[in-house]
């Protein structure tokens, strides 16, 4: 989704830094509450090369306010609008977003990374309008962005990025996007590439060290339900972010939100998988030097970043211990109301 203008607002509080508004007509889609749906330019080729979609005038239900679940119920909106977006343009309308020739080579795209931002958690009854597009990213792969707006404020409250990759249904290996299935796609992406977060050192660009054991902070035994399960019975993406969250002191939940989520998936989940969530608070730099002057007999208890917290994940199948997902999250200190 694009238009015809671009243009900026704050995010959050005046001293942060602003994050550009991306405008542009296209689809409008309502995740819950339906107040009413508008159409316009719909992403078709040759309107302006739109390849985007805009759902709009989704109402925020009391059920998606608080702890987790607002980043969740968020990840389940903009995945919705995806699929609509794809349904849209006149692909598969079996979820998986699959071109004619990927479906004759049974070929699929599954998620290699989602990053998630969120500078200001809509209120109960608050309206927000969700913004996606897609675009190639690399031999194997494409990306699909987001931006959510508040609908009152116009202003950006949250963005997300995520990479996906090809891989063969049957065989579970991934598989280079060919050029006839980027000319299935590539006419519903913008013609000049777009992304949601073009800072040079963003966070979505920040590399994921792995969780090293024995982790201070776990959650065992996680099981699938079946509506974690997509269409082809593997776990939904967003089942791993709960997951994730799982694992996270209660006394984090109860003073902190999160404002960044960063994930890989490195394996799939079937139905009869049993998962374990690992976390540790991540140190920066600086907290690192502090502790090991602490530990060389200086007098150094002094807490870092007691506004902001940061935690490396690790998800693992209990059996065997392999890695499915490692992530990060960052949080900020709730403001006192």
């Amino acid at each position: 989704m694009r238009g015809s203008s671009s243009t900026a607002a704050q995010t959050r509080a005046p001293s942060r830094p602003q994050t550009p508004v991306f405008g542009s007509p296209s689809l409008v889609f309502i995740p819950t509450v339906r107040p009413g749906i508008r159409r316009s330019d719909g992403g078709r080729p040759g309107a302006g090369g739109c390849g985007g979609r805009r759902d709009l005038g989704g109402q925020v239900e009391a059920r998606e306010i608080g702890g987790g679940r607002a980043v969740v119920q968020g990840e389940v909106h903009c995945q919705e609008v995806a699929c609509n977006h794809a349904q849209s343009v006149g692909f598969s309308t079996d979820g998986f977003a699959t071109t004619t020739t990927m479906r004759k080579m049974h070929l699929i795209w599954v998620t290699n990374r989602m990053h998630i931002e969120v500078y200001k958690y809509p209120a109960w009854g608050d309206v927000v309008e969700i913004e996606t597009w897609c675009q190639a990213e690399g031999r194997i792969g494409t990306r699909r962005d987001w931006i959510i707006k508040d609908v009152a404020s116009g202003y950006v409250i949250g963005r997300a990025t995520s990479k996906w990759v090809m891989m063969n249904q049957d065989t579970r290996r991934l598989q280079k996007v060919s050029d006839e299935v980027k000319e299935e796609y590539l006419v519903f992406c913008p013609r000049t590439p777009r992304l949601a977060f073009p800072e040079e050192d963003n966070s979505s660009l920040k590399k994921i060290s792995k969780l090293e054991d024995p982790a201070q902070y776990s959650k065992l035994g996680l099981v699938p339900r079946r509506a974690d399960l997509d269409m082809n019975q593997h776990v939904n993406n967003v089942t791993y972010i709960g997951w994730v969250l799982e694992s996270i002191p209660q006394e984090i939940i109860d003073s902190h939100e999160l404002e960044k989520i960063t994930l890989d998936y490195r394996r799939e989940c079937q139905h009869d998988d049993i998962v374990d969530s690992l976390a540790s608070p991540e140190l920066e730099d600086a907290e690192v030097v502090l502790l090991q002057e602490g530990a060389n007999g200086s007098a150094s208890s002094k807490k870092l970043g007691e506004d902001s917290r940061q935690f490396l994940h690790f998800l693992r199948l209990s059996r065997d211990g392999l890695e499915m997902n490692r992530g990060r999250t960052e949080w900020r200190r709730k403001l006192k109301r």
